[in-house]
């Protein structure tokens, strides 16, 4: 018996509106666009004011069912995937259902990281394929911003906030939709890329408070051999699964961490430049939101069309990592 496919059916993005350039941060740590952007790619990201993760992916749900022309009340489940939840609980979703207007439908979030939005996307396909679900609305949304600390270089230069939300929906007689995934973890790496504190392990003290605990750590050195190494071979897995090659592919769509990750991979699969697509450089990187940030560009610029075949592959804290080929 075969299951039913989801497909993607509409996007929606958002941003806070201000904007911190390299030259900015220059002023506040001990660097400079030259040396943010030359290890990085990134020139400038968006950074939030007040707004928690909820009040970003609100209006990127908001976009992507105006997009659709569904309403919220519609909405069979709702799945946000972010790093930087509006709390432990409750769920960020809760908050996001109850501005949209959800009614009662369920919803939860998921904590993959970085990779979150690719392991949510799983998860609201495999609803639709058993029929639990007619339209699931996915949503990655990230304040990164408060999750760092401004006086460490090594991560205050990374990150930026940003949504971006995807409605699902079942696949129709003869669409391709979602094809696939290819999913994993590496837990010898747990220790990585983490927020130490905060949570049942090491609950909120005044020495966690002292020893910055409380923001994203980072090995950084470790982090980047981790991501060269999974885009590609989950990248490869994915496509060798379900029979297709990397000349097949029209759009290669990778988190949006570091350019050099980014470079390095697609040389390695064979991906041409103008089959890759990246926006780092003026977003930094959004974490859950980064590949739903993309995708929406993608779209409006022509890059992605109806029809094309899109891989995008994401990686992060666990340490975790996520293919999904789709035909959009």
């Amino acid at each position: 018996m075969s299951l039913r496919r989801a497909k993607i059916t509409a996007v929606g993005t958002f941003v806070p509106q201000r904007i911190v350039t390299n030259d900015e941060l220059s002023l506040m740590l001990d660097t400079s666009d030259e040396w943010i952007s030359a290890r990085t790619g990134i020139r400038e990201r968006h950074i939030a004011g007040k707004e928690a993760a909820s009040d970003l992916g609100a209006v990127a749900a908001r976009r992507a069912l105006e997009a659709a022309g569904v309403g919220a009340g519609k909405v069979d489940l709702i799945i946000v995937a972010s790093l930087s939840p509006d709390a432990l609980f409750p769920s960020t979703a809760s908050y996001i259902s109850a501005a949209i207007g959800a009614g009662g439908a369920p919803v939860f979030d998921l904590s993959a990281a970085c990779t979150g939005f690719i392991y949510a996307l799983s998860v609201g396909a495999a609803y639709i394929a058993s029929e639990q679900a007619e339209r699931v609305l996915i949503i990655g949304a990230d304040v990164a911003s408060k999750m760092v600390d401004w006086t460490d270089r090594r991560t205050a230069v990374l990150f930026g906030d940003g949504a971006g939300a995807v409605l699902l929906e079942p696949a129709g007689e003869g669409e391709e939709g979602i094809i696939g995934f290819s999913l994993g973890n590496d837990p010898a790496g747990v220790d990585q890329l983490s927020i130490p504190a905060g949570g049942s392990r090491l609950p909120a003290t005044e020495a966690t408070v002292a020893e910055h605990m409380h923001f994203i750590q980072m090995n950084g050195r470790e982090v980047y051999k981790f991501a060269s190494r999974i885009i590609v071979s989950s990248a490869r897995q994915v496509l060798q699964e379900h029979g297709r090659r990397v000349e097949d592919v029209d759009l290669f769509v990778p988190h949006q961490a570091n350019i050099r990750i980014i470079d390095s991979a697609a040389r390695r699969l064979g991906f041409p430049p103008e089959k890759v697509f990246s926006n780092l450089e003026r977003y930094g990187n959004t974490s859950c939101a980064s590949i739903p940030l993309c995708l929406d560009e993608a779209a409006t610029v022509g890059r992605l069309k109806r029809g094309d075949l899109v891989l995008m592959v994401g990686f992060g804290g666990g340490l975790s990592w996520g293919s999904c080929l789709a035909r959009w």
